[in-house]
């Protein structure tokens, strides 16, 4: 699992709250577990205490995104920094899913290949981040602060983002070539599209009901005049 998959863990933690509209889906153990994904041996260790604890988290999370998006890019790394201290990654390489010759699948990790036999086709090594966290609070924040700074150096602060579709506010990384996105989805990109669309159309329909006006207003004064 390369380490650029992880910076989503960030991004998924900080839309579970929606502060401009008063929404919160972190509210219990399941919520919390599904974070993880499928087949994650640390959302199986997770209690009620990691609700409130994820929170707090995601609120020091949700500061990353505001200082990258506002530009101050000191901010936004030392506030990562400090939640990579508190929780700290700890890597190895593994090598899942190879293939031999003889089309066998494989897995390999830092005891070698799963199979029972030796030889046959090269592990595609890769670095993975081992799970040997006290909680399931400091497993998911150490998987997403390493993800966000691995994004973060990578391809640089400004490529973390808040949607700009109010009140949507989410999170999102910025992958595209050109540097432009600036909604979390083509739902919210849509939304702010079409309400641009109408502030347009009504800016020009009461320019265009002024100008009458005023040509109302001259033909009388002309007339009053003769």
């Amino acid at each position: 699992m390369e380490l650029a998959y992880y910076s989503d863990f960030a991004v998924r933690l900080v839309n579970t709250e929606q502060p401009e509209r008063g929404g919160d889906s972190l509210t219990t153990v399941e919520a919390v577990r599904e974070l993880f994904g499928p087949a994650q041996q640390s959302a199986r260790r997770a209690t009620d205490s990691d609700v409130t604890r994820l929170r707090t988290v995601r609120a020091r999370l949700r500061a990353v995104f505001e200082a990258a998006d506002t530009g101050d890019e000191v901010r936004a790394v030392d506030l990562l920094n400090a939640l990579m201290m508190e929780f700290p990654v700890s890597p190895q390489i593994s090598g899942h899913e190879s293939r031999d010759d003889g089309g066998t699948s494989r897995a390999w990790g830092s005891h070698g290949s799963s199979e029972a036999e030796s030889g046959g086709g090269r592990p595609n090594w890769h670095m993975h981040i081992a799970d040997h966290a006290a909680n399931a609070t400091a497993s998911y924040t150490a998987t997403a602060c390493m993800g966000l700074a691995f994004h973060l150096t990578e391809l640089g602060v400004d490529r973390l983002g808040l949607c700009e579709a109010k009140p949507c506010r989410n999170a999102y990384l910025d992958t595209s070539t050109n540097r432009s996105r600036r909604y979390c989805s083509d739902r919210c990109a849509t939304r702010a599209n079409v309400a641009a669309y109408r502030a347009r159309k009504r800016r020009e329909s009461e320019r265009s009901e002024g100008s009458g006006r005023t040509a109302e207003t001259a033909q009388d004064s002309a007339a009053a005049g003769e």
